[in-house]
């Protein structure tokens, strides 16, 4: 299956200043407690009205993504003194500074006449009244939100100095019905809910969706036939087809290696449960572990060297650490509890995980030695955690038990991996199994804007 790119042409540009250089802003966001930095975010300077809105559009967006991380504070337009069309090149840093703002996002757009955005963004320091970073870009008068993901995503970095994790997508289960016939279908939305649509229609039940690398397809776990498999499917054509010849034996809990090119998942043979690699390329199928115990839910090392996975074999839910091929097995966790849905982070650095104790569901991260756990968050049923591309954040599902007869809700949740900032993200259904997608490719400079 092929991947397609959206085109975006994106440019870096300098500004001149005579202001001499003095320190700049920044967030160290490895600490429990940050103070959100007040930000002001002004609407895309257009020529016509129509212009003006969607500059206003795409400032909320940026404000919107920005205030969601919990590192920033957007001020009230309405407290603006300097308009966006009075800026010019450079702001008159006294008027932002006198509503305490410490950060400035400007720009400019126009719409052409065959239906692009040309925009330019800036963002300063008002402080030290310097210039941090700037650049230009042309997209699709549909894909607008994405240059405010774009905006957010480089102011963020620029200030906290980690990549921003706003153009992306998530992909989950939406769960409708009683829960005696619950009805669950793939789903796909922006991260911040919007450009949602249903992906299968309910018919067939369906769990666990996991993104490729390449952004345009998904392995998921469905009972088309009855019978639980491990499916590929494209996002854009929905053609999709199994994974492996197991000759009829279940399949379940997929995930990709970090370059697309091998599927690790769980294998029920002969009535034991194995962890089982397939190259995508060959379709060779390697056999992971050999061992009595239910071994599943398997995650890749960033660099694809290592595995993590969930066993019972020490008599209990653990967390256990592989090399790729299966060999040096090893036990993690040592905690009071179950641990369960290990999940290696994009950086390699953590291993997010749900842990449960009695009745009190957790989740957490360690490091990949087991070291320096942390719990994050906790309810009467959270699971199933996924990773923005930074490494930074987490989100996962909380059902929340109904009473009366009723049925409880069930909501996704983010929450960074120092425990605060938790939200919940808005869904037009109940959700579960969600699962982040990597940074959206954009097109290099001078490539043209054409979709492809």
């Amino acid at each position: 299956m092929t991947g397609r790119v959206i085109g975006l042409v994106f440019g870096l540009f300098a500004v001149a200043t005579t202001v001499p250089a003095v320190a700049q802003i920044e967030i160290d966001i490895t600490h429990g407690q940050v103070e959100p930095v007040p930000i002001a975010v002004t609407g895309l300077v257009g020529g016509t009205g129509p212009e003006r809105q969607l500059g206003a559009d795409i400032a909320a967006v940026v404000s919107g993504d920005l205030d969601s991380s919990g590192l920033f504070r957007p001020l009230d337009p309405r407290s603006f003194l300097q308009k966006p069309d009075q800026i010019g090149v450079v702001p008159r840093f006294g008027d932002w500074r006198q509503i305490n703002a410490q950060a400035l996002v400007t720009g400019k757009l126009s719409v052409s006449g065959d239906g692009f955005v040309d925009a330019e963004f800036r963002l300063w320091d008002v402080f030290s009244e310097q210039y941090l970073i700037g650049f230009r870009l042309r997209a699709p008068r549909d894909k607008w939100r994405r240059v405010a993901h774009l905006i957010a995503d480089a102011t963020y970095q620029r200030i906290t100095g980690e990549e921003g994790y706003f153009d992306t997508r998530i992909v989950y289960v939406a769960e409708t019905g009683p829960t005696e016939a619950r009805i669950k279908r793939l789903a796909i939305m922006d991260q911040d809910g919007a450009n949602h649509r249903f992906l299968t229609d309910g018919r067939h039940l369906v769990l666990t969706p996991r993104f490729s690398p390449t952004l345009q397809e998904i392995t998921y776990l469905s009972y088309l036939d009855g019978q639980p498999r491990v499916y590929i499917r494209n996002i854009d054509t929905g053609q999709q087809e199994i994974l492996g010849k197991f000759h009829g034996n279940m399949t379940i809990a997929p995930r990709f290696s970090p370059d697309g090119n091998k599927v690790v998942m769980s294998v029920a043979l002969d009535g034991n449960t194995e962890i089982h690699e397939l190259d995508l390329r060959t379709g060779v199928q390697l056999q992971l572990t050999r061992h009595p115990a239910i071994d599943t839910a398997p995650s890749y090392s960033a660099d694809g060297k290592r595995v993590t996975f969930e066993s019972d074999r020490s008599g209990t839910q653990q967390i256990y650490v592989m090399d790729a091929d299966g060999s040096g097995v090893k036990r993690i966790s040592f905690g009071k509890g179950r641990y369960a849905t290990p999940v290696w982070s994009p950086r390699g650095d953590w291993i997010a995980f749900t842990k449960s104790r009695g009745s009190v569901f957790y989740i957490g991260v360690m490091r990949p030695d087991g070291n320096d756990e942390r719990l994050l968050s906790t309810g009467f049923l959270v699971e199933g955690p996924t990773w923005a591309p930074n490494g930074r954040v987490l989100m996962f599902f909380r059902d929340q038990p109904g009473g009366g007869g009723r049925n409880g809700r069930v909501r996704l949740v983010s929450v960074d991996i120092t425990g605060r900032n938790e939200r919940e993200i808005v869904t037009p259904t109940d959700a579960s199994d969600p699962a982040w997608s990597p940074l959206i490719p954009r097109k290099a400079p001078g490539s043209g804007p054409d979709v492809r």
